[in-house]
């Protein structure tokens, strides 16, 4: 399989590289040249497949021409430790809980499956130096999962005082080949500073760099597997027939896998792009007009980003139709205030936690489901993750997970660094000597 950039001025490349590299020389995002549709066979016997057995065949159809089949089967059974259920939270909306993984998070499945996809293609071949900005959840999510990787050493960019606590700890405490860099600026500034990275010639000459932020293939593509299982879930229930699913949506990484699952086949009937009040998508949605602007800080802190970087992919993947992207996604705006509301409320008549970014996804279904539909919602990372905000809507105390109070343990260790690309750079290069 070949891949192209969005920007179309970068010669093609092949998974390898798109992989290591992370970002094409044009400063566009690598696309599959083509999708391969599954056979109505896969999903005419899905709900009888095991979680890995179902995002086996996804990964065939997206890497098996370039991975032997043995090798790829157990990288894809080896990052699929861990369940991804569906949880019935009313009548018509359920949650797909994706906080089963090693750091609570949906972003284990794809932090984990590319930090195992680097290790088979670095092979030896010298370090590799993983950049990555968070906005919460990746951070640790892909700190985690390249940890003790041998090879590689992972630097986490992450805005100052914009990230929960507990998300920071994930990362913080680690130590080994994971550097944490503490930024004097927003999501956009630290994903600004890996974007700039690439691009700079010097850098590039003196270590090699790729990025595991959602702009790489291998972290985003990997994410379509539990929409499948999702999928094959509901359709055990018998409420396949016409599916909604809700994507809370920051950097637009994670409802892009599950639109490229909806173009190899997956037969769900429309997606709904959950935003918080940075509703860069949303407008766009509205109007066909993209404008980005700064992000706003809000209780759902992973999803603050005012200048979405998949964009370009769902544009590219549809197009560049207005029309088309309409035809499958619509979109939702939820404020602080609801969110609070969505959460207490969801507690109180339905004895489900929410986290602020599931509230989100859980108030548009709410709002958007018809007649006939079923919803189900993307839960992405454990509601005490969000500790503080979550026992203040409620009036009670969350539990701590025991996987996440073992963080919560370590010594924070942390660089500060303001948000000027030269600093960094600096920065960067007296670790490469």
């Amino acid at each position: 399989m070949k891949y192209y950039s969005t920007n179309g001025k970068a010669p093609l490349a092949d998974l390898r590289k798109a992989v290591v590299k992370g970002l094409a020389e044009d400063r566009g995002l690598y696309m599959p040249q083509s999708l391969k549709r599954l056979p109505d066979s896969f999903f005419d016997s899905i709900d009888k497949l095991s979680f890995q057995e179902i995002a086996f065949n996804v990964a065939e159809a997206f890497f098996g021409e370039d991975i032997p089949a043995d090798r790829l089967k157990a990288i894809v059974y080896d990052t699929l430790s861990f369940d991804c259920p569906v949880v019935k939270v009313t009548d018509s909306i359920y949650s797909l809980e994706l906080f089963h993984g090693p750091t609570l998070a949906f972003k284990d499945v794809g932090a984990r499956f590319m930090a195992r996809l680097l290790q088979y293609f670095r092979d030896g071949d010298g370090l590799v130096n993983v950049l990555v900005a968070t906005s919460g959840d990746t951070g640790s999510a892909v700190a985690n999962g390249f940890l003790g990787v041998e090879g590689t050493r992972v630097f986490v960019l992450y805005p100052k005082g914009k990230v929960s606590p507990i998300q920071e700890c994930q990362f913080t405490t680690l130590g080994r080949n994971i550097t944490a860099l503490e930024i004097d600026g927003v999501f956009d500034d630290c994903q600004a500073l890996v974007k700039n990275a690439f691009m700079d010639d010097e850098l590039n000459s003196l270590m090699k760099l790729t990025s595991a932020n959602s702009i790489n293939v291998a972290r985003f593509l990997p994410q379509s597997f539990y929409y499948f299982y999702a999928y094959a879930q509901m359709k055990a229930r018998g409420l396949a027939d016409n599916l909604v699913i809700c994507v809370p949506s920051g950097n637009f990484g994670n409802i892009c896998s599950a639109l490229f699952a909806k173009a190899m086949g997956l037969p769900v009937k429309r997606f709904i792009a959950a935003n918080n009040i940075n509703d860069v998508f949303y407008k766009y949605l509205q109007t066909g007009v993209y404008t980005p602007k700064h992000s706003v800080q809000t209780l759902a802190n992973a999803m603050d980003v005012g200048d979405p970087s998949n964009f370009a992919r769902i544009l590219d993947l549809y197009g560049g139709s207005w029309e088309n992207i309409r035809k499958d996604i619509s979109g939702a705006v939820v404020n602080d205030s609801a969110i609070k509301k969505s959460i207490l409320e969801c507690w109180r008549d339905n004895a489900y936690l929410l986290d602020p970014h599931g509230a989100c996804g859980f108030r548009a279904l709410s709002d958007g489901l018809q007649p006939g539909e079923a919803g189900v919602f993307c839960e992405t990372a454990h509601p005490a993750k969000f500790k503080d905000t979550v026992e203040k809507v409620i009036g009670e105390p969350v539990a701590i997970p025991e996987r996440l109070a073992e963080f919560m343990k370590g010594q924070k260790q942390a660089v500060s660094l303001p948000k000027d690309f030269e600093d960094f750079k600096y920065y960067l290069k007296t670790t490469a000597r």
